[in-house]
């Protein structure tokens, strides 16, 4: 577990994703008793009306998200406070973020243009003039 943790740390900040409060309290349901560890932020969620009693643990929250958790009855912990508590990981789930969630994500792969790419292309403002022509639609020529 700590050598789990020890290398998350040092991960890049793009592989320290964050991670909402909806997608922790579907991950949690059921683990009552347990604490939550992800290595990255917290972020809130306005999808999430009912906030469950948790204790999480985590690098940092948003103060939206500490809000809610404590509303709720939880707890935020920080990684030395989990130290203390549980030195060796127990009573712990440990989750991540999604990483390839990112915005950036949708440019990589194959070229956009190329027959069975999903890819998008970097384009300056999405419109009628902007790459909507030729290779894009079946009613202009073809389309790949």
């Amino acid at each position: 577990f700590n050598k789990v943790i020890y290398k998350r740390l040092n991960m890049t900040r793009k592989n320290k994703a964050p991670m909402s409060m909806q997608k922790l309290a579907s991950l949690m349901q059921g683990k009552d008793g347990k604490t939550a560890v992800v290595v990255g932020t917290i972020t809130d969620d306005k999808r999430l009306y009912e906030v469950p009693k948790m204790s999480v643990c985590a690098l940092r929250f948003t103060e939206t998200a500490r809000a809610a958790i404590v509303k709720a009855g939880g707890e935020c912990l920080t990684f030395d406070k989990l130290a203390l508590r549980s030195p060796l990981g127990k009573g712990t789930v440990l989750l991540r973020g999604a990483t390839k969630a990112r915005e950036t994500e949708r440019h990589f792969g194959k070229a956009p243009g190329v027959p069975h790419s999903t890819t998008a292309p970097h384009v300056r403002s999405k419109g009628r003039k902007f790459e909507k022509a030729r290779g894009r639609r079946r009613s202009r020529g073809y389309k790949v």
